[in-house]
């Protein structure tokens, strides 16, 4: 059965960190492409970054290039965005995903190529 949970989401004050974790199961890690997606009430869920845990290369959102950083543990299966500089407009609910077969750069953009999603974790951001 796979399973996606986040956790590390919390109340943080403008211009504060969070890290967020999202540990994984129920299949093969090192073989996929892992993201962050964010969404806030009303709209539509939102890139923020990935990492193929095959090849280490990373992507990100222009918006949090600089500030955010993914990573990846493929012994403890597990992937981190350490999100620093955080806004008042950064306050969403962060989704973990995982896609298999990434077939162009484009698809990582598209919430509905990835295959797995988890919970979501809430970050919200105090000014």
């Amino acid at each position: 059965q796979v399973q996606l949970v986040e956790s590390g989401g919390g109340l943080v004050q403008a211009g504060g960190s969070l890290r967020l974790s999202c540990a994984a199961s129920g299949f093969t890690f090192s073989s996929y492409t892992m993201g962050w997606f964010r969404q806030a009430p009303g709209k539509e869920r939102e890139f923020v970054a990935a990492i193929s845990c095959t090849a280490g290369n990373t992507y990100y959102a222009d918006s949090v290039k600089g500030r955010f950083t993914i990573s990846s543990d493929n012994a403890k299966k597990t992937v981190f965005l350490q999100m620093n500089r955080l806004t008042t407009e950064e306050a969403d609910v962060y989704y973990c995903t995982a896609m298999k077969n990434l077939r162009g750069l484009p698809c990582l953009y598209r919430p509905d190529t990835y295959d797995y999603w988890g919970q979501g974790t809430k970050v919200t951001v105090s000014s």
